[in-house]
C-alpha cells in the first residue's frame, strides 16, 4: 500500500533541499494555488477560488483516507508547498498480474520550474516509491498539449507507449 513509504524524504536539486512530506488539510490553499498556476487546469475549473474549498478539502480528505492514494507535497525550510503530486498503487491483472504506480497532478509552483524539482520528485518515484509499494511500471498521463511535459518526461526515461482516452460525464 501507499501508506507504507517511509516519507517524508529529503529531495536534493542543484540548488537547495527539499521535503517531500505527505499532504494535510493545512497545505489545502497552497495546493489549491498549484493547480490553478497552470493554464491548462485553469481551463479545466481549477482556479483557487475559496468557493470551491469546499470539494477540494473533500477531495484531499477522500485521497488521504485511501491506502492505495496518496498526495504528496515538495516544501522549503519554511514547510512552504512547491510543487505536488499525487501517487496510486494499481494492482492488475496484465503482464502477469503486475502491479502500477499511477502518478497524477504533478505540478511544481510557476516560479521554481526548471529548478530540479521534479526532476527530484521523478527520480524519488521511480526509484524508491515505486520499489517500495512493489510496482513493477510507473505510469502516468500528459495532456497532449504539454509538449514541454513530454520532454522532461522523456529525457527521464519515460516512453510514450500509449494514447490515452477521457470521457467526461455531467
Amino acid at each position: 500500500m501507499i501508506r507504507t513509504l517511509d516519507l517524508p524524504v529529503t529531495l536534493s536539486t542543484k540548488a537547495q533541499e527539499l521535503t517531500l512530506r505527505r499532504a494535510s488539510d493545512g497545505d489545502l490553499t497552497a495546493l489549491m494555488l498549484l493547480l490553478a498556476d497552470d493554464p491548462i487546469s485553469a481551463t479545466r475549473g481549477d482556479r483557487a477560488d475559496d468557493a470551491d474549498a469546499a470539494a477540494y478539502r473533500s477531495a484531499l480528505a477522500e485521497i488521504l483516507a485511501d491506502p492505495a492514494n496518496d498526495l504528496l507535497v515538495v516544501v522549503n525550510e519554511a514547510d512552504e508547498p512547491l510543487a505536488t503530486m499525487q501517487l496510486t498503487r494499481i494492482p492488475g491483472m496484465a503482464r502477469r498480474g503486475s502491479t502500477r504506480l499511477l502518478v497524477e497532478a504533478v505540478r511544481v509552483r510557476s516560479d521554481h520550474r526548471a529548478s530540479g524539482i521534479g526532476s527530484a520528485m521523478m527520480r524519488w518515484v521511480t526509484g524508491s516509491a515505486a520499489p517500495a509499494v512493489e510496482a513493477s511500471l510507473v505510469q502516468l498521463t500528459s495532456d497532449e498539449a504539454r509538449q514541454d511535459a513530454h520532454r522532461f518526461y522523456e529525457r527521464l526515461g519515460f516512453v510514450g507507449s500509449h494514447r490515452g482516452f477521457k470521457y467526461r460525464l455531467g
